[in-house]
Parts: structure tokens; C-alpha cells; sequence
């Protein structure tokens, strides 16, 4: 999937991405946002900060943890997560983070058309 996304947005995305995936680090250094061969940016981190709010999520967190899991959606798609594991992989089974990322992914996917 290609980026559709307007490049104030994008800047904007992943600044939110940048301050979310500082969860995942000691906090001394600030993850770097990498360019991709279509022009897009995106902030690295984004995989494991997913990681580690599905296990917040599965946990019994919910709130804050939702919305980064929806936050993360676009740039996994940007990456090619979603390619390699399609939504419904996600969706089916009986992790409920998995799930809860492959609905919105999901979703989004048939928003973007």
C-alpha cells in the first residue's frame, strides 16, 4: 500500500508515533524516523511499541493503549507488515490484541480502498 497520506499529516503522524514509541525506550534517545523508497516517512519503533501494547492490551489496559494501536496501523501498512500477515491472521485466534489490531487494520485497509 502506498502512502496517500498529505506530507504535513504525514509529519504530524509521525511526530505522534515518535512521542508513543519513547514507551519502549530508556527515554535517553529519540527513536530516528526513516524514509521509505516512495517518499514517505516513518518513525522506527513502531513494531515493537505495537508488541508491547498488544501484551498491555491482552493485559487488561485499554484506553490510551487503543489508540496507539490504531496510531500504528498506517505505518505497518507503510512497512509491509500487513502484507506478510494479513488482518484476518490477526483477527483469527485467541490473542484479543492481535484481534483488536487486525480489525482496525482491517477497517482501515477497506477505508483506503
Amino acid at each position: 500500500m502506498t502512502s496517500t497520506t498529505a506530507p504535513a499529516s504525514d509529519a504530524l503522524h509521525v511526530a505522534e508515533l515518535s512521542r508513543v514509541n519513547q514507551k519502549i525506550t530508556d527515554g535517553a534517545a529519540e527513536l530516528p524516523a526513516v524514509t521509505l523508497k516512495d517518499g514517505s516517512r516513518v518513525q522506527t519503533g513502531t513494531v515493537a511499541t505495537m508488541l508491547y501494547n498488544i501484551a498491555l492490551y491482552n493485559a487488561g489496559e485499554r484506553g490510551a493503549v487503543e489508540q496507539e494501536l490504531k496510531m500504528a496501523i498506517p505505518t505497518l501498512f507503510k512497512v509491509g507488515l500487513f502484507e506478510l500477515f494479513p488482518p484476518q491472521q490477526w483477527i483469527d485466534g485467541d490473542n484479543p490484541g492481535r484481534s483488536f489490531v487486525g480489525t482496525h487494520a482491517r477497517a482501515y485497509q477497506n477505508a483506503a480502498g
